[in-house]
């Protein structure tokens, strides 16, 4: 089974890194830009094909390492 992890700073939390994307695509000429919000993407592959297992691998691994949820919300789709 594979899996999408999708990890992003919450509303609200300063996000330098894509403030600075915004101003590069600003620098290089591309318009219509209003902001950039910048996060993670893991795709990762489960040796389970229980879908419950596969979930809750999946949170624990996002709860322990893969997103500082203290800042951070994630997303898990399985696919």
């Amino acid at each position: 089974m594979k899996a999408r992890v999708t990890v992003t700073l919450k509303n609200g939390v300063l996000d330098p890194q894509g403030k600075a994307i915004e101003g590069a695509l600003k620098s290089l000429g591309v318009d219509g830009i209003a902001s950039v919000r910048q996060g993670k993407v893991f795709d990762i592959e489960l040796g389970t094909a229980d879908k419950g297992k596969a979930e809750a691998a999946l949170k624990a691994a996002c709860e322990k390492l893969l997103a500082n949820t203290v800042i951070e919300n994630y997303r898990v789709e399985l696919t």
